[in-house]
């Protein structure tokens, strides 16, 4: 089985999905990661944060074992400015090259623009009769994005995964984002990330979850 998470920004695919990636990897899933934005020097960011940023993303892709990583390095809150036809055609074409049986991505009504951009580029290249492989698809909820959601649809997540036992290994992944992680009530804390950890155990009888929502499984 092989699984493909789609992020915007590097962090979100840890935020949204991190306790996720490390239980499937235990079940012997490949794991992909497509990545739109990045770091760069043509951005206006410095090298040493470019330098550094390039680090993180190997160090967070040896500790999930990815079988494959696709960094589109686009520019970071910019993505409004790269038509929709070029991004659509680079999802495609990482898709069909990784064929996952199931696809995170972000939610549709996330409050950073980026996210919404994705979600569109991204689920453009999941209809059945072209993408035949896919079997899920799923949206993940993301700490500051997906709680910051304006009025209109919410998430409702109906599909959840146990991540008690990897619920430690998420925030440590999360803890390779230099100055990602803050305190208490930053919504990008351990804090946070442990408490929404649990209450999505609740709804799923477990200590410990992540919540998705479904939106096609193909039995």
């Amino acid at each position: 089985m092989r699984l493909l998470v789609v992020s915007p920004h590097p962090d979100d695919e840890t935020l949204g999905a991190g306790g996720t990636l490390v239980e499937y990897r235990k079940r012997g899933w490949q794991l992909f990661w497509l990545n739109f934005t990045d770091m760069e020097v043509k951005y206006g960011y410095e090298h040493k944060a470019v330098s550094n940023r390039k680090k993180e993303i190997r160090m967070v892709s040896e500790r999930y074992g990815f079988s494959g990583v696709r960094n589109l390095k686009l520019r970071p809150a910019g993505l409004d400015t790269y038509s929709q036809h070029k991004l659509v055609k680079m999802v495609s074409e990482f898709m069909n090259e990784v064929k996952p049986d199931t696809v995170i991505l972000p939610f549709r009504n996330d409050a950073h623009s980026d996210h919404r951009i994705v979600f569109d580029a991204a689920y453009s290249c999941t209809k059945i009769f072209r993408y035949s492989y896919l079997r899920r698809i799923l949206m993940m909820e993301i700490l500051s994005e997906t709680d910051f959601a304006p009025a209109g649809p919410v998430f409702v997540p109906n599909f959840f995964v146990d991540i008690s036992d990897s619920i430690d290994k998420k925030i440590s992944i999360m803890k390779i984002y230099s100055g990602q992680l803050q305190k208490t009530p930053f919504p990008r804390s351990e804090n946070a990330i442990r408490s929404l950890a649990v209450c999505r155990g609740a709804s799923a009888g477990c200590l410990c979850a992540e919540g998705f929502q479904i939106i096609k499984e193909i039995g």
